[in-house]
Order: C-alpha cells, then sequence, then structure tokens
C-alpha cells in the first residue's frame, strides 16, 4: 500500500515504520524465519485516532490498546474514518472481569489471558455477543505466562506447567472463544535473552499437545530482535514506531481542608 506522506507526523510514522520492519526483517534473516510468519503490531496506548489511520493508511492492519476505555473509544472513531481498510484490535493490557462484556464489542484478540475465572467471564461475554450477532468470530486469545512469578505483572507461573495445560485446554473447549498461542513479557531487569528462551522452551512444549501452530506474542521496542531468535509470531512496539508516549494529563489540584480529602485517582 502506497500513501503520499505530507504532513510531518505522517512523514514520522512513515519512517518509524520502515525502519521497524527493517529490523523485523533483518532479525528474520538471522534466525533463519521467514519474516511474513511474524506479525507487527503496534502498541498506540496514549496516542490519539489519527496515529491509528495514518498507520493504518500505511498498510497496519491491527492494534494494540491497553485500556478498555481508551480502546472503544479509539474504535469507535476509526469506524467511522471513510476509505480505511478494516481495523482489528488487540487487548494486550491486563483485563478485568467486570470488563468482559466491554472488550468483547471491539477486540479483535486478548494477549492477557491467565485465570480460569478471566477465561470463562471472556468466554460467556464472546458467546452472547455471538449469539446476538455484534460479533461474527470468536475472541482470539492468547494465555499469558510469568516468567517470574510476579503476581502484580500477571500471567500463570511458567513453572506450573499443570497449570497452563489446564488453561490451554480450557481455552481450546470455549465456545466463544479460540485460543491460538501463549504470551508473556521478561521480567524486569531481566536477561531477555534468557527469558525468551525459557518461553521457547514452554511454548514448544504446550505445542506438542496441539496439532495447529500455536503463536507466540513476545517482543517489544527494545527486544524484538531476541524475540524473534526465540520464535516470537507478534512482536508488540509502541516508542520505535510512534515515539515516547505522551504522559496523561495532570489531575487538576483541589484544595484540601483540615476536615475533608478527595484522593485523586490514578491510572
Amino acid at each position: 500500500m502506497t500513501h503520499d506522506v505530507s504532513t510531518p507526523r505522517e512523514r514520522e510514522l512513515s519512517d518509524n515504520l520502515a525502519a521497524v520492519r527493517a529490523r523485523l526483517a533483518a532479525a528474520a534473516e538471522a534466525a533463519g524465519r521467514d519474516v511474513a510468519d511474524i506479525d507487527l503490531l503496534p502498541v498506540t496506548k496514549f496516542f490519539p485516532a489519527s496515529d491509528v489511520e495514518i498507520l493504518s493508511r500505511l498498510g497496519c492492519t491491527a492494534f494494540g490498546e491497553s485500556r478498555e476505555q481508551e480502546a472503544s473509544k479509539k474504535a469507535e472513531e476509526i469506524a467511522a474514518v471513510a476509505g480505511l481498510p478494516p481495523v482489528r484490535w488487540h487487548m494486550i493490557g491486563r483485563i478485568q472481569r467486570n470488563k468482559a462484556r466491554a472488550i468483547v464489542r471491539w477486540a479483535y484478540a486478548a494477549h492477557s489471558v491467565d485465570s480460569p475465572k478471566l477465561l470463562v467471564a471472556l468466554d460467556r461475554a464472546a458467546a452472547e455477543a455471538l449469539d446476538a450477532g455484534t460479533r461474527t468470530e470468536p475472541l482470539r486469545v492468547y494465555i499469558q505466562l510469568s516468567l517470574d512469578a510476579d503476581e502484580n505483572r500477571g500471567g500463570v507461573d511458567v513453572r506450573r506447567t499443570e497449570e497452563v495445560d489446564a488453561l490451554c485446554a480450557a481455552a481450546e473447549a470455549a465456545a466463544g472463544l479460540e485460543f491460538v498461542g501463549l504470551m508473556a513479557i521478561p521480567p524486569l531487569g531481566a536477561d531477555a535473552d534468557a527469558a525468551f528462551a525459557r518461553l521457547e522452551a514452554e511454548h514448544r512444549r504446550v505445542q506438542q499437545s496441539y496439532d495447529r501452530r500455536l503463536e507466540l506474542s513476545a517482543g517489544m521496542s527494545g527486544d524484538l530482535e531476541l524475540a524473534v531468535r526465540h520464535g516470537s509470531t507478534c512482536v508488540r512496539v509502541g516508542t520505535a514506531l510512534l515515539g515516547l508516549r505522551p504522559l496523561p494529563s495532570p489531575p487538576v489540584v483541589t484544595p484540601v481542608t483540615s476536615s475533608s480529602q478527595t484522593p485523586e485517582s490514578r491510572q
């Protein structure tokens, strides 16, 4: 797809996209893989729908978001733009069970499924949407693994293979879902190469139970080459493509009296 690049932001995103695609192609070649087997998922959290529109016109067909409210609004804005090819939205952030019905309204895939209760909630919501005709296909789900057992970052402990297998099997059996693979993020401060090697080994182990290729969502701006070396089929790239994320607007500070205090919500 070609696009007449004219504005500074369009030129910036076009150049960044070309650079990331070149990195991805080089990483695939170094790993002896076909770059066509590796999806580039731009992560557009905190960036405006106009950036999604630009990248869509430059050939990107899928985008990752991590907050339901922001994503649903952005999806509506993009759907209203005439002449754009269809966009597939991926939920890559942690998911609250009470957001399941909202998420299935816009998400093509969810990368962060890490508990039986969440799986049931998404399955129920997706099945209802399919029955109502508001979805045309099951929600694609990745089971998120934790490589360091840090509960605050989500994921099933990779060492608990019985739990991993049970959650994968439940996703496979769910009527409203399609189990497509695994996802993980290297622990903070860890050796990314070693972490991805551990993930690759677990992916290989789980793959033995399925007769189709399971996908592997792994790798971001700073480590996509290592992730590709270890079998990633989907790299989630934000900073290298869109630049540093803009900070959310600071909260309005209201004077606090000794008799009352209202905490600001933090997201």
